[in-house]
């Protein structure tokens, strides 16, 4: 590695000159110089430029199926080179556990947004939201709301605690929405950014403009942001507020901060219980992973009064099991420093915050730890930042300060109640949390407090026997649910599956015509123009079917034996088809009355060519609905219209979604749905 840390911008690698101001970044261990960070005399405007004009375009040309693949390339080059990347971590105190979480989440986000985007988004470049919306009585004037990516760039200002998944969990939403990314690490770890962004430059697979690095300060940067741009911060609630306010008009910001976050443990978790087992694990967990530095960890723990010196003991016996403080590189070791001797004193000082406060130690000291060192040996380490965990303890009329003050390390504080109420109440003084979790056998206790702290909360973690072992953790987001807070949580919303896209693009209401709505969308819409130029839809493979393709059936009529012989066959004997006296009694029915999977069978044998051909398969019905009764003696006839295409990037295969449409001898509406098919493409 160079002394100086280079960023990546304008589709290259960009050093500040000789003599630059630096940072010096330094080992967690031992405090030996790792490396040095500086960005000044950077062209920060011509890297927005850049992003906007370069990047914008190669993502634009892509489908959403297309970036969604590339992510999956990103994983898989991540994967290829990660011991090169844990290895780097042990130098910000990260032990193979704490690179797990980072590293292996970071790259597990990517997978997930890339399944995600082939199965849940359309290969295409906008997302539909929402059924459609009839503005005219004949069905002429139509709207709908279309997703489209914002015309800027994502400026990602990222906290020290993840270098590599904090990234990522903005850059894979944003990459699938469309929109190019500069990333700004917090200099403490930003070698460790640097070093996964060069990885995935050297793979040569990102777009151009698509992914920029820089490693230092970001001058003026909101002078710089214009409509369009988003800016997504993770770090303390203090910054959040500062920055935000710099925004200009038109500039999303998103952010996701640090938190009191609270983990109840049930009246019912006793001592002795799998969930009071799983509590303290989970506790144990959160104050040692990362040496506690995760915005995610427990802050306070809200526990029944007469369980706390339960808690404490049971912590106390598995903290010295096994807890291993020291030097990452030293076998053994399961637990590094704090990322700088900076952050260090800044967690004691809150740490005596909180004691001054009331707070009594039950669990640790202020002393500096013997650790392993990375030879073997056992002592002092004054060039180190160590912490060895510590529990502070607070009766049920804990001041403001305990639920104000985050020592961001291994620190925890553990609070007594005497009812759920208080309980609740307690949780909710943190003003906002990540996560809450609840430690409970007892479905009324998970309720009530469910109802009480969800306002609360961006994530609620129910913890009971039955998933004590299975559980992510309260601390461990996931990139199917949302991440984030509300209050001093900062208001934002990473992840959360498709949700986290769509925060990178604008939702816009479109009216027009049915022709106007399907040439925008690429999805046909009812009363748009259809072509049935005599070939069976199912006779076209992709490459020949178009939008609009439709063929309509002859009639067949339904007779009283058909719906006894389908009653009898399949057991559905429900009396509005087998009873005619009681039919009619029903307000919905004239009479005996057909079934409606009997239609939709019928309708299928309408529609379908039976020969083999390009359709390889049917899938699944969709929004399914019975609108009118079939009597016997009725006749009806089926409409199948090509609605949606969907080509699969890796597969010889597309889906392709019919507008179905059964109507009877008075072309009254009988049955509508989307048939749901696989089609070869050639």
């Amino acid at each position: 590695m160079d002394t100086i840390l280079p960023s990546f911008v304008n589709g290259d690698w960009w050093m500040p000159p000789a003599g630059a101001d630096a940072t010096v970044v330094r080992d967690a261990s031992t405090g030996a110089e790792v490396v040095r960070v500086s960005s000044e005399g950077i062209d920060l405007a011509g890297a927005l430029d850049h992003a906007r004009e370069v990047g914008r375009r190669s993502l634009g040309a892509l489908t959403f199926h297309q970036r969604a693949l590339l992510l999956k390339q990103f994983a898989q080059a991540l994967t290829a080179r990660k011991d090169e990347l844990y290895e780097l971590a042990k130098t910000a105190g990260a032990t193979v556990r704490d690179s797990m979480i980072d590293v292996d989440g970071g790259i597990g986000v990517l997978f997930t947004y890339s399944s995600k985007g082939r199965r849940e988004l359309p290969n295409a470049r906008a997302i539909l939201d929402g059924p459609v919306e009839q503005l005219s009585k004949d069905g002429s004037f139509l709207g709908r709301h279309v997703y489209t990516a914002l015309p800027g760039v994502v400026v990602q200002i990222n906290a020290f605690n993840f270098p590599t998944w904090g990234p990522l969990e903005k850059l894979a939403p944003a990459f699938l929405a469309g929109l190019p990314t500069i990333i700004k690490p917090a200099t403490p770890t930003a070698h460790l950014t640097e070093a996964w962004v060069r990885i995935l430059v050297d793979s040569g697979l990102l777009p151009a403009g698509s992914l920029q690095l820089v490693s230092g300060a970001l001058p003026g940067v909101f002078e710089l942001l214009r409509l369009g741009d988003v800016v997504a911060f993770t770090g303390s609630a203090s910054t959040a507020d500062a920055l935000r306010a710099q925004a200009p008009a038109g500039v999303r910001f998103s952010a996701e901060t640090d938190s009191i976050n609270a983990s109840v443990l049930g009246p019912d978790a006793l001592p002795g219980t799998p969930v009071f087992d799983a509590y303290v694990r989970q506790l144990f967990i959160e104050l040692t992973a990362k040496a506690g530095q995760k915005c995610t960890a427990i802050r306070r723990a809200i526990v029944p009064a007469a369980s706390i010196d339960s808690v404490v003991s049971a912590l106390r016996e598995m903290l010295a099991a096994k807890v291993v403080l020291g030097d990452p590189h030293a076998e053994g070791v399961t637990m590094g420093p704090l990322v700088s001797l900076a952050q260090h004193h800044e967690v004691m000082s809150h740490a005596h915050q909180l004691v001054r406060a009331g707070g009594q130690v039950l669990l640790g000291s202020f002393s500096a730890p013997d650790v392993v060192r990375a030879d073997g040996t056992t002592g002092p380490a004054p060039d180190g930042a160590f912490a060895a965990p510590m529990l502070i303890g607070f009766g049920a009329d804990a001041p403001a300060v305990a639920h104000e003050v985050e020592a961001f390390g291994p620190v925890s504080t553990v609070i007594g109640y005497s009812s759920l109420e208080e309980a609740a109440d307690l949780v909710n003084r943190g003003g906002g949390m990540l996560v809450t979790s609840v430690a409970t056998d007892d479905e009324a206790v998970a309720r009530e407090l469910w109802e009480r702290i969800a306002p609360y909360s961006g994530r609620v973690l129910l913890l009971d026997a039955a998933d004590a072992r299975t559980s992510t953790g309260h601390g461990s987001p996931v990139p199917h649910l949302v991440h984030g807070g509300p209050g001093r949580a900062g208001g934002g919303e990473e992840l959360g599956g498709i949700r986290a896209v769509k925060h990178f693009m604008q939702r816009t209401a479109v009216q027009g015509s049915p022709d106007m709505l399907t040439a925008i969308t690429g999805v046909w819409h009812a009363g748009a123009r259809v072509s049935s130029d005599g070939e069976h839809p199912f006779r076209k493979p992709l490459a020949r079917l178009r939008v609009g393709d439709r063929f309509a059936s002859g009639e067949r009529e339904v007779t009283l034996d058909d719906i006894e012989t389908f009653a009898h066959f399949t057991g559905d004997t429900f009396y509005a088809h087998m009873d005619d006296e009681a039919a009619a009694a029903n307000p919905f029915f004239p009479g005996r009355v057909a079934h409606g999977y009997l239609l939709v069978s019928f309708a299928a044998g309408l529609f379908v060519d039976p020969a083999p051909g390009p359709v390889l398969a049917n899938y699944g019905l969709e929004d399914l609905r019975f609108v009118t009764p079939v009597s016997p003696g009725d006749r009806i006839r089926v409409e199948l219209t090509a609605k949606q295409i969907t080509p699969r990037e890796t597969d010889e295969y597309g889906e392709v979604r019919w507008d179905g449409v059964i109507r009877n001898q008075d072309d009254a509406l009988v049955a509508a749905y989307d048939v749901l098919t696989l089609v070869a493409k050639e």
